[in-house]
């Protein structure tokens, strides 16, 4: 844009006010503002259309790129299985004539399911035994309130 410094804007200002009168310089600055807001408004609208532009170019680019380079290892990976696939074949072909042994070779391996080694490892289990907490009366379990109330309400015989 246009360099204005404090000095030309003074400069400008004055004319203005000698040229218009002070009457309408108000009006006229005001409208002057409204434009210049509106061609900044316009030209950061094109700036952005521009970038938006170039950068669509560049994501066309890329996407080219890309979709090379996944064509690339697509044809890196079907060689890379028929190179196994005849590697395979080649080891079947010498295991073939091993007889037996061969037979107890392909027999696949079984491990034990995994137990932890606690029992219940979940439950919190403190320093004091369970049978003294049971002859002293401690409580092992928490009761919420209305559970409380029902355990000791009193029955009634009908």
């Amino acid at each position: 844009m246009i360099d204005f410094g404090f000095d030309k804007i003074l400069v400008i200002g004055t004319v203005a006010l000698i040229v218009i009168g002070p009457e309408k310089l108000p009006r006229v600055a005001r409208t002057v503002g409204t434009l210049m807001g509106k061609a900044q408004r316009y030209v950061a609208d094109v700036k952005a259309e521009v970038n938006r532009s170039i950068e669509l170019e560049e994501l066309k680019k890329m996407k080219e790129s890309v979709e090379t380079a996944a064509r690339d290892v697509q044809a890196a990976a079907r060689d890379v299985e028929s190179s196994l696939q005849a590697t395979a074949t080649d080891l079947e072909r010498s295991w073939g004539g091993m007889g037996e042994g061969a037979a107890a070779l392909e027999a696949p391996l079984s491990y034990p399911e995994y137990r932890h080694p606690k029992k219940k490892w979940r439950i919190k289990q403190g320093a004091t035994p369970g049978w003294y907490k049971a002859r002293n009366g401690i409580r092992t379990k928490a009761l919420s309130g209305a559970a409380r109330v029902a355990r000791y309400r009193p029955h009634k015989f009908n």
